[in-house]
């Protein structure tokens, strides 16, 4: 039974996350019928990680079993067709019998989009929150490095949150500014519930002086939700990049030679 591997982009903007919900519409939800369509049986998947409702991504994983052999390049195809407009299937492949979207996966880098001009964007409403006022982009990264390490990032989560442990290992973090964009890329080997935004939200703090940046490794050994900064809306995140120690979802592998690969 092949486990065939799917690389997914999505505007999460009119779902309730990725994962499946009784009532609302969900991106699973979606992949899942457009699956059953093409191989005609139910298909149940897994993804690399749970989103929020309004999150977006330039890169997700899911994977699935199903009784019969496909040519990917037609699967590919075929899913796009059955696939609202707001998802798309950039790869198909075939995985390992063991391999798992989400317990195979190593890390994720995460964005976070600031639209920091003095008037909104009406295309970003949805993609990148808006802050009228000037941002400090250069203090906001240098206070981002002191989010790099094996922490226990408590200050960071959200209640409501069931891991079972709140350390984290952050392999990168850092603040970029292109023209009146700017943007929080951090990389870890694992999330907290919210941890990305509420580090948006305290970068965001550091530039307004609300937080000293000088203060981020006291927040971070302290543990204290309260002493960190406020959650940033939803629509600004995306998850960017899926890493997985084989390589298996590189993203540079073009298509036709993934298939060829195979």
């Amino acid at each position: 039974m092949p486990n065939y591997l799917l690389r997914l982009c999505f505007d999460g903007t009119n779902y309730h996350g990725w994962q499946l919900q009784e009532r609302d519409r969900t991106i699973q939800g979606e992949v899942e019928s457009a699956a059953s369509h093409l191989f005609d049986g139910r298909i149940r998947t897994s993804g690399c990680s749970r989103t929020d409702a309004g999150v977006h991504a330039n890169e997700f994983v899911c994977n699935f079993h199903a009784e019969k052999q496909m040519d990917l390049m037609k699967m590919r195809a075929a899913l796009n067709f059955y696939l609202p407009e707001d998802i798309a299937v950039l790869e198909c492949r075939t995985a390992p019998d063991d391999f798992h979207a989400r317990f195979s996966c190593a890390g994720k880098e995460y964005v976070y989009q600031i639209w920091n001009g003095r008037v909104r964007n009406p295309f970003l409403t949805t993609h990148a929150l808006h802050i009228n006022y000037p941002l400090d982009a250069d203090l906001m990264n240098r206070a981002s490095a002191f989010l790099i390490g094996r922490h226990d990032f408590s200050a960071f989560c959200a209640s409501g949150s069931s891991a079972q442990t709140t350390v984290r290992t952050v392999t990168d973090a850092r603040v970029v500014r292109e023209g009146e964009m700017v943007r929080f890329y951090v990389s870890a080997d694992g999330f907290l519930y919210n941890m990305v935004r509420i580090m948006a939200g305290t970068l965001i703090y550091v530039s307004s002086g609300k937080v000293a940046a000088e203060k981020l490794p006291q927040i971070v050994d302290g543990g204290r939700r309260q002493d960190a900064g406020y959650t940033a809306p939803a629509h600004g995140l995306y998850l960017n990049r899926v890493f997985y120690e084989n390589q298996m979802c590189r993203s540079d592998i073009p298509q036709s030679a993934a298939a060829e690969k195979l």
